[in-house]
């Protein structure tokens, strides 16, 4: 499906028109359009793939999607939403909705003794089309719900007035068009080898290479509903990796580690001879199965029989290597009769390279044999829907190859086995796959917050949440005898809904194993040990108890605590304990997406040093949808978001929160005017005794939203403590009074610059980072910034590399006030 059907807000009376486009050999000539899940009457339809609907009623809102058949098969589009209005009926209310921010700790709580202060949102939400609108088939952006007006208010805070813009209207405006980005790196799945300059395919189409340390970055098409990409090793030392990856609609850009497998070494067979490649005999197991070629099986691609030596490479992914599953190629899917996108539970994948010994020229084969092992299927009923799958590189999903049928053979005097035969011809290099269609289906919900306070309103968006569904050996839920499929979801405002298989009769059938990161770093699950806390979980008992959560650490400490295992326990739809989430039937995605914060649901949560940030003007940075475009605003870019951070070492027994203030310094609109405030605690040197450092994040200087006259930034660093500053970097000083004006910098608790429109780097102890997504922007930077180098990344703090100031601060006399307190009491005197 290439084009899919876009969501449409009309006026009751007024006409729509829904388009969807299939591509395919042959090409598909039959559309078939259904209404919430109804097949809709030949003449409702256009000829072709379009659905017009005129006189719209409201009875006819809801999902419409289409169906495209041929001879080959079929498949669907994505639904969209139909909203029809009564008349007079607005769809953008112009009150704007409740939005929260946190507002710094020197300022008052209000009556309920929360910190939290409502700025408004506009939810960016389609609004109705105009009487003459185009026949919906083309790239128009439409009209979304926006901010209209702004207006600025102060807050009393410890003796002054700190400013915020909060949103005052809401109205109907052309939709933001944020680029939509996937970054990341390829490397080895075994040694962790960057893929360099690898070959990267979107579908069909070339679209670039991967860089010298397996980095990339691919702009997501518009319309995409399955972001389909493949990797290829020009040097042919890893199989080639076909990824589905998730990407965030919104906009922005999300981290993804690809891992590729590493092709196994050729053996040399003889083309006149039977031969037999077992499938899966690594690390003592026992064989999945066996490939077997007979005699004169191997052709060039004219169809001439090759009887030379063959250099054979048969690659199997074991899924009973836990390991393994992130190299694992696709999304496991394929398309059924009705064209819906299903799930596979594999039981094993394995790609071939055939080539001739002497010249390395490709060879097919005829007829082979793919012989399993009955032995290794763990689900009887299993036994009788295996099939034979082959990857296609283009749309990500598996195809069918045939049917495996049982067939007895006696392996020696000892044993008898069973083996499941089928019949296959390798005329292209396809990845394989022994699978079968698993339709016992669930959704898990889960949500990631900025911290371990798990506020609704600190809810993270554009986390990448994978789940690995595991067979778990009977008896022993803990340790998986296999993993069966994968599944990866970027977070939303409400979370996210994870497809994972399940089982209503046995809990334990079927486990899954959840991490969540953002920007390529882990974020955290909640413990389960020594005490299980349902209240934290975010599950109540007792389904809580039938779930079986374990962090990852749950019997040994010091494995990390980046992941957690559950049984997929199907809810009992008799069980009012259990009808509240977080497992969902599969029928029931839209209640999982839509279900409150307040029902049950599993959480990760991000860890953080102390850190606090403040914006005058309001921005979300998981969602770029939600960026003003303002003189005050953080970032004055929405397509490019330019991370700035400044280190400051500190000498002193104990860690100190070290805050920037921001103010415009040179341009007329914003001097004097706050930006917004950055608070981050600084880390102990583990190599440095009573050093610890300090990586602060200030406002870049640049132009502003209006691209026409550059600010420099007016940037003050201010430890809190008793501190005084001792030295300053000798490069960043001669740059700073090579580019007037000066700051003033006469006090000595504190540090102030006109903040360097270049981006200088780590000999002045200043780290820029570019990038299309704010977060990650900030997570380069601040790696960097640890590292104390322009290209390298570290958690741990290097304090004496790369420092742009230092302070010196002792512990404070009883009753004496440090200058970062006189700034929070009496900041006009300070």
């Amino acid at each position: 499906m290439v084009l899919h059907p876009k969501a449409k807000v009309r006026v009751a009376g007024q006409n729509v028109t829904f388009c969807c486009k299939a591509s395919g050999t042959p090409v598909p000539k039959k559309y078939y359009w259904y209404h919430n899940g109804t097949l809709l009457e030949r003449k409702a339809q256009q000829p072709g793939s379009r659905l017009a609907l005129r006189g719209l009623a409201p009875e006819q809102a809801g999902t419409y999607h289409c169906k495209a058949s041929s001879e080959a098969g079929a498949i669907r589009s994505a639904p969209a939403q139909l909203t029809v209005l009564a008349q007079g009926q607005q769809s953008c209310r112009s009150e704007p909705e409740p939005s929260l921010v946190e507002l710094p700790g020197e300022c008052p709580q209000d009556a309920t003794g929360s910190r939290f202060y409502n700025v408004g949102r506009c939810p960016p939400s389609p609004c109705s089309g105009g009487p003459a609108d185009a026949s919906g088939c083309g790239e128009d952006t439409g009209h979304c719900c926006g901010v209209r007006r702004m207006e600025l208010r102060e807050i009393p805070c410890a003796g002054s007035l700190l400013p915020v813009k909060v949103v005052a209207e809401c109205g109907c405006g052309p939709c933001a068009q944020p680029r939509v980005l996937v970054q990341g790196r390829v490397t080895a799945a075994d040694t962790g080898e960057p893929l360099r300059f690898g070959t990267i395919f979107l579908g069909g189409r070339k679209v670039g290479f991967t860089g010298y340390k397996g980095s990339f970055t691919i702009e997501v098409p518009p319309d995409t509903q399955r972001l389909v990409v493949r990797f290829v090793d020009r040097q042919q030392r890893f199989v080639d990796a076909v990824k589905v990856l998730p990407f965030d609609r919104r906009g922005g850009s999300v981290y993804q580690e690809v891992k590729m497998l590493r092709k196994k070494e050729p053996v040399e067979l003889d083309g006149n001879r039977s031969n037999a490649i077992p499938l899966g005999e690594a690390s003592g197991r026992e064989p999945v199965g066996e490939l077997v070629l007979p005699a004169g099986a191997f052709l060039r691609p004219s169809g001439e029989v090759f009887n030379g030596t063959v250099r054979a490479s048969v690659t199997f992914l074991d899924p009973r290597d836990m390991a393994t599953a992130s190299a694992a190629s696709s999304d496991l899917s394929f398309a059924n009769a009705e064209g819906e996108i299903v799930p596979l539970r594999t039981y094993g994948m394995f790609s071939v390279d055939f080539r001739e010994g002497e010249s390395g020229a490709a060879l097919q084969t005829g007829p082979v044999q793919v012989r399993m092992d009955t032995g290794q299927v763990w689900m009887p009923e299993h036994l009788q829907k295996m099939k034979l799958w082959s990857l296609n590189p283009e749309t990500g999903l598996w195809e069918e190859e045939g049917i495996l049928r049982p067939a007895g053979e006696s392996r020696g005097k000892r044993e008898e086995r069973t083996f499941l035969v089928g019949n296959l011809e390798i005329r292209e290099r396809r990845l394989f796959n022994l699978d079968v269609p698993e339709d016992r289906r669930c959704f898990v919900k889960v949500r990631a917050y900025s911290n371990e306070k798990f506020n609704p309103y600190e809810q993270l968006e554009g986390v990448v949440i994978s789940l690995i569904n595991l067979e778990p050996q009977p008896g022993y839920p803990t340790n998986p005898r296999a993993w069966g499929r994968f599944d990866s979801v970027v977070t939303g405002p409400n979370g996210a809904c994870l497809p994972a298989f399940c089982d209503g009769q046995r809990p334990d059938a079927y486990s899954a194993y959840v991490t969540a990161t953002l920007g390529g770093e882990e974020l955290e699950a909640v413990a389960s040990s020594p005490k299980l806390n349902p209240n934290a979980v975010g599950v109540s008992q007792p389904y809580l108890g039938k779930l079986s959560y374990r962090r990852s650490d749950h019997d040994d400490p010091n494995l990390k605590k980046t992941a957690f295992q559950i049984n997929v326990a199907k809810p009992d739809p008799n069980n009012v304990d259990e009808t509240n989430g977080p497992i969902y039937s599969y029928r029931s995605l839209e209640e999982c997406e839509e279900a409150p914060v307040s029902a049950n649901h599993l959480r990760f949560y991000r860890v953080e040093v102390d850190k606090y940030e403040y914006n005058v003007v309001p921005f979300k940075e998981s969602d770029l949808t939600s960026w003003t475009g303002d003189y005050l605003s953080w970032w004055p870019n929405p397509q490019e978001f330019r991370a700035c951070f400044i280190k400051v070492q500190i000498e002193g027994p104990q860690e100190y929160m070290v805050r920037s203030r921001n103010v415009g310094g040179s341009h007329p609109r914003t001097r004097g005017q706050l930006y917004g405030l950055r608070d981050a605690r600084s880390v102990r040197d583990m190599q440095l005794d009573g050093t610890s450092g300090a990586c602060v994040e200030f406002k870049c200087s640049g132009m502003l939203f209006d691209q026409s006259l550059v600010d420099r930034t007016l940037v003050s660093i201010i430890p809190q403590g008793s501190c005084r500053r001792t030295a300053v970097n000798s490069l960043l000083r001669e740059y700073l009074s090579r580019h007037p004006p000066l700051a003033d910098n006469n006090h000595t608790g504190a540090f102030t610059m006109l903040a360097p429109v270049d981006p200088l780097g780590h000999n002045y102890g200043i780290y820029t980072v570019t990038d299309q997504n704010p977060r990650l922007a900030k997570e380069i930077a601040i790696g960097r910034c640890f590292d104390g180098t322009s290209d390298g990344f570290s958690r741990e703090m290097k304090a004496g590399a790369g420092t742009a100031v230092t302070f010196t601060c002792q512990e404070r006399p009883p009753g004496r006030e440090s200058f970062f307190q006189r700034l929070l009491t009496a900041p006009a005197e300070a």
